[in-house]
């Protein structure tokens, strides 16, 4: 393997996939490469893509990482697609093109702050995060603006929970699975993020987008290629289920349908006005508010 690292997900690597031999067929003679994270929704919407199942599609170099390290990486344009936040966002434009299609917005899924106790007051306390550029805390500083904690500290996905369970941390952000599994280390939710925001703005939460490297890939073909995947996916659901599970690591095969249920939505196959919208809300504002800098609105 050309790569290993640890994300919230699993331990994972770097793969080439697609097609091989005389049909295959590349961008400028190189596969295309695309980051993405381990987890369920990915796996299940980029399944077809990665393994050359759409013959309109090249050969794919496929890297898994968590979106902290791909917001890093795409600013250094190591990846023709990649999966971002929407927070970072704001320092990858003018290398990369927003596609319309495979990210992950929706309603019901945004980030958790979880605590020991469902009373703790942030001020004065130690919060955990998992990345500075993350949508996750991109909202939560817009929450908390008020309030804020007095420190933060960026700490691997998979050591939030832990930590905040045996009281390294005050209280930690958390993501994906973490929504069904928070229970397990004895935390509460302090605040849901995904209502706060939904509740505030009509609108649903924009978490990972989907860019393009601009002068490498055509858009409008990669948003065809994705497009189809994500369709393939819906449609024949097993086919990409041991590359789903085989990849989720220690995820439990119920968490994971949880996952792609939650994530895995109408926003995923068409990211569509209402999408843009979100995304120009959440930008605007953390723009507003001294956050990001500010980037030409999407509609």
């Amino acid at each position: 393997m050309d790569s290993l690292w640890i994300t919230g997900c699993g331990i994972t690597d770097r793969r080439r996939y697609g097609r091989t031999g005389p049909d295959a067929f590349s961008v400028n003679n190189v596969a295309l490469s695309l980051a993405v994270s381990p987890c369920p929704n990915d796996t299940f919407v980029f399944h077809a893509l990665v393994h050359g199942l759409i013959p309109a599609a090249p050969e794919v170099n496929l890297t898994f990482a968590d979106v902290d390290v791909t917001n890093t990486a795409a600013e250094r344009g190591e990846f023709d697609l990649v999966k971002v936040s929407y927070a970072a966002l704001p320092w990858l434009m003018d290398d990369y093109e927003l596609l319309p299609t495979g990210g992950a917005l929706g309603r019901g899924c945004g980030p958790l702050v979880l605590a020991r106790d469902g009373k703790l007051d942030l001020t004065g306390k130690t919060v955990a995060v998992p990345g500075d550029r993350t949508t996750a805390y991109l909202l939560f500083r817009l929450w908390a603006a008020k309030n804020p904690p007095a420190r933060i500290e960026v700490v691997p996905f998979h050591q939030i929970m832990p930590g905040v369970a045996d009281g390294t941390y005050d209280a930690g952000l958390v993501i994906h699975e973490a929504r069904f599994t928070y229970q397990r280390y004895n935390l509460v939710s302090l605040a849901d993020l995904g209502e706060w925001w939904e509740g505030d703005t009509g609108l649903p939460i924009p978490l990972g987008a989907i860019l393009a490297r601009k002068g490498v890939v055509d858009p409008a073909e990669a948003t065809e290629w994705i497009r189809t995947s994500v369709s393939m996916a819906w449609a024949n659901p097993a086919a990409s289920r041991d590359f789903v599970l085989a990849n989720a690591q220690e995820m439990e095969p119920e968490v994971v349908d949880q996952h792609i249920q939650l994530y895995v939505n109408e926003f995923t196959l068409e990211l569509g006005r209402e999408g843009l919208a979100a995304a120009d809300a959440l930008l605007g504002r953390a723009a507003a508010a001294g956050l990001t800098p500010a980037i030409k609105p999407f509609i």
